[in-house]
């Protein structure tokens, strides 16, 4: 059972993050992360948001670290966990800087970058950087094409309706054959972008029913991965139990990668929990 970390501090979703996290800083968020390293845990996220209208944040929340500047000072404080975007919005960058951005992460971390991408869900926010709100879906599918084209080639070309490039040095560049990508959304359209264009699937906001009828009428690739949340914080100290049965039902719903929030009143409580986790993990995949 591959079990991801929704990584605390970076994001302040209601709900789903607890009171230490308002003070905390990078020193408690590179101890959780060395610890998730230490057990095993399959990954760490950092979501992408520049500026969420005050409204908007009253449900979403306001805290959003930037991804790279965060993922690239854990991929210095870690060995083998990897590092996702969840997610990078397509239409806020050109491909080419991804690739360049990111590929030098990948090469720092030793070939450890997930690409978490998505289409976005924020119209104020793409007003705001100039980027194309109506057509968001058809430049994120050309710019899925043209990131595949570009990341891990020193000399990447492509001619897309949206972006078009050749003759151009990108060094360095990603050293995975194939970074992964994980498409997020929650939309059969989406699952068709992810099946196309990715390498796994980020899907929110749909029930366990929902989720596992849309993956049994797909044809998935081989080596697909399906990325879904466990639900409400986990509490494996607390209520070893319910976090069982919340692992078991939604690797039953089609996870093949599990990320889940944790519950914690501190970094030495959560790292406390991330041992009992990684426990119950063990017990689970021993049982099956």
């Amino acid at each position: 059972m591959r079990i991801g970390l929704t990584s605390p501090v970076v994001t302040a979703l209601p709900g789903f993050h607890s009171p230490w996290e308002r003070t905390a800083g990078i020193d408690e968020l590179v101890a959780v992360a060395a610890a998730a390293d230490r057990l095993g845990f399959d990954h760490l996220t950092c979501s992408e948001h520049v500026a969420v209208p005050a409204a908007v944040a009253e449900q979403r929340g306001g805290t959003y670290w930037d991804p790279l500047a965060t993922l690239s000072h854990l991929a210095a404080h870690t060995k083998q966990i990897r590092l996702a975007t969840q997610v990078l919005v397509l239409g806020y960058h050109h491909p080419l800087a991804i690739a360049k951005r990111y590929g030098t992460l990948d090469r720092i971390s030793g070939g450890r970058l997930v690409l978490g991408l998505g289409v976005g869900s924020l119209e104020e926010e793409f007003d705001l950087l100039g980027a194309s709100w109506a057509d968001r879906g058809a430049v994120a599918d050309d710019a899925l094409a043209a990131l595949r084209a570009a990341l891990g080639q020193r000399l990447p070309s492509y001619d897309g309706p949206h972006f078009s490039f050749a003759d151009l040095v990108v060094e360095p560049h990603a050293v995975q054959d194939r970074v992964p990508f994980w498409i997020g959304g929650s939309t059969p359209r989406s699952l068709r972008r992810a099946v196309t264009l990715g390498t796994g699937w980020v899907p929110f906001g749909l029930g366990h029913d929902q989720l596992r009828a849309m993956l049994d009428a797909t044809e998935l690739p081989d080596g697909f991965e399906v990325v879904l949340g466990s639900g409400r914080p986990l509490d494996p100290t607390g209520d070893s139990e319910r976090t069982t049965r919340a692992l078991t039902r939604t690797r039953a719903a089609g996870a093949t990668v599990i990320t889940s929030h944790v519950a914690a009143d501190s970094a030495d409580h959560y790292v406390e929990q991330l041992e009992a986790l990684a426990v119950l993990r063990d017990r689970i995949e021993e049982s099956a």
